[in-house]
């Protein structure tokens, strides 16, 4: 099969790209921090935690806290703050103004779509049910799906194969450095999604920047012509 004639593939990442979820996030951390008689948290402290996985986030959320959270074990409490999260992870997270319409069309264009992200799969994919997003993709690769996480090639290259498609043929959209990094490793061009929780350095490296949700779809055709 020439490549040419293989469907395109528009990749996202979730939280700060197709989602608004750091109201969710930063609820949810908050209430961690309390059970542990630590001080809660506001959301503007937490956007920059997010991106490299539930782990890692709870791993700052502690270090944020400082000498008082010295003991408390890393592990347990990012069990806590998942079995917390996932069933409240839709209370106030919406996805971002115009995602669906861009989503639409996209899928008119021809383009096929997945996403590629930290969080686990299973979380991902109550998140994408429970704010109706879930049909418009037709691979969803978390970060316990692969042998890897983002930054490394290997989740955007899985995702892509549990698509059916083909790295020459596909786009990653993210706002965090390692969506940038993922695509970049893969050899897939990268659209840093501005409006998202990412710093502006993190753009590095991108192929291009997208300053609202309502360019990707021009862009993409762009990237990759029909």
């Amino acid at each position: 099969m020439m490549t040419s004639s293989l469907p395109r593939l528009a990749v996202f990442d979730m939280d700060g790209t197709l989602i608004d979820s750091l109201p969710d996030l930063a609820a949810c951390a908050s209430r961690l921090l309390v059970h542990y008689g630590l001080s809660p948290i506001t959301p503007d402290l937490v956007r920059p935690m997010v991106g490299d996985g539930v782990a890692m986030l709870v791993r700052r959320l502690l270090a944020h806290a400082g000498p008082a959270a010295t003991g408390i074990d890393p592990t347990e409490a990012t069990t806590r703050y998942m079995a917390d999260y996932t069933p409240h992870s839709t209370d106030l997270s919406r996805p971002f103004p115009g995602t669906e319409t861009m989503l639409a069309r996209l899928r008119a264009d021809g383009w096929h779509m997945a996403v590629c992200t930290n969080k686990p799969v299973a979380a991902a994919r109550h998140i994408l049910k429970g704010l109706g997003l879930e049909d418009w993709f037709i691979a969803v690769g978390g970060g316990d799906s692969f042998a890897a996480r983002k930054p490394d090639p290997c989740p955007l290259l899985g995702t892509i194969e549990l698509a059916g498609g083909d790295p020459r043929r596909a786009i990653m959209t993210g706002d965090h450095h390692n969506d940038v990094a993922c695509a970049l490793g893969a050899h897939v061009p990268a659209i840093f999604a501005r409006w998202g929780y990412g710093q502006p350095d993190m753009e590095a490296g991108a192929t291009v920047g997208a300053d609202s949700i309502a360019e990707i779809a021009r862009l993409a055709g762009e990237l990759i012509p029909a």
